[in-house]
């Protein structure tokens, strides 16, 4: 029996863009529009962290989302969210919240801390067109109903999404299939991670560095790694240089067409119109 591949290379590393959103909120986006192609079914991915109240406390008022999910990971403090239809939760540390916008809802996400460390994620992930008008909803997980698996020593992942080393994750989505890990590895280990073969892939790295592949290209901490793809490829193979945490996410591409205005995600031009003349009158 052939031994699996995991020969995934180092595509490219990708520098993300400083900027501000919602009211304010410095961040930094990693995954941008030009990569959505590249890195379908994914459109975004935001990385926040700072203990400068200055650069959090206004947090995200109220705003649409129509035609995809959110996906908003904390490493540090608290962020309350709301919606129109009247729910309402606490994002802590360690949670995750799942967001499918679907149809369309009005929310906010505001800090709920006025000083300390605000760390986390947020990834945009696209719905399949048949999908895009499915009534919004939301998953709200704390940091202990996030399963975790050490599959060798000096190494421990948190499996929010997909499956990774036999163990299921919190969440799993039909059609795009995502896998959402976050991995941390003691200095010098190395591991032969699984992604399925067809999935688009990326690793961001938040800490220490990893070298990827056979040829050991390095992505230092604060890097996006595009991972190639490969029809035979089991995985990638991954050595941590010093202690090191990153993210691994992946997901099946949906291969349709993509129009976005802002926060509305759909697939044709008409059905952004739709979707900005419905928040006008009030039907989103």
């Amino acid at each position: 029996m052939n031994k699996p591949l995991f020969n995934r290379q180092l595509e490219r590393l990708v520098t993300g863009i400083n900027t501000q959103d919602g009211a304010g909120v410095s961040l930094v986006r990693v995954l941008t529009n030009d990569l959505q192609r590249r890195l379908d079914p994914f459109l975004m991915l935001d990385n926040f962290h700072s203990d400068k109240p200055e650069d959090y406390l206004a947090g995200f008022p109220d705003h649409p989302h129509r035609g995809f999910e959110t996906v908003t990971y904390m490493l540090a403090g608290r962020m309350r969210h709301r919606d129109n239809a009247g729910n309402e939760g606490l994002l802590q540390a360690g949670g995750v919240q799942w967001m499918t916008a679907g149809s369309g809802l009005v929310h906010s996400e505001l800090p709920e801390q006025e000083d300390g460390l605000m760390s986390g994620f947020q990834l945009w992930l696209n719905l399949a067109s048949g999908d895009k008008m499915v009534a919004p909803s939301y998953r709200d997980l704390q940091a202990d109903q996030i399963p975790q698996v050490s599959p060798q020593p000096g190494v421990k992942v948190k499996v929010i999404a997909g499956a990774a080393f036999g163990t299921a994750g919190a969440v799993q989505r039909p059609h795009t299939e995502p896998l959402y890990l976050d991995v941390q590895l003691e200095g010098g280990q190395q591991l032969e991670l699984p992604i399925p073969a067809r999935h688009n892939a990326f690793l961001y790295v938040f800490e220490g560095a990893l070298r990827i592949g056979e040829d050991g290209r390095s992505a230092p901490a604060g890097r996006m790694a595009i991972l190639s793809n490969s029809a035979d490829a089991a995985g990638v193979s991954l050595q941590a240089q010093g202690n090191s945490r990153f993210l691994l996410i992946a997901g099946k591409p949906l291969n349709e067409p993509i129009a976005q205005w802002g926060p509305f995600v759909m697939n044709t031009r008409e059905q952004v119109e739709q979707a900005i003349q419905d928040f006008r009158d009030g039907k989103i």
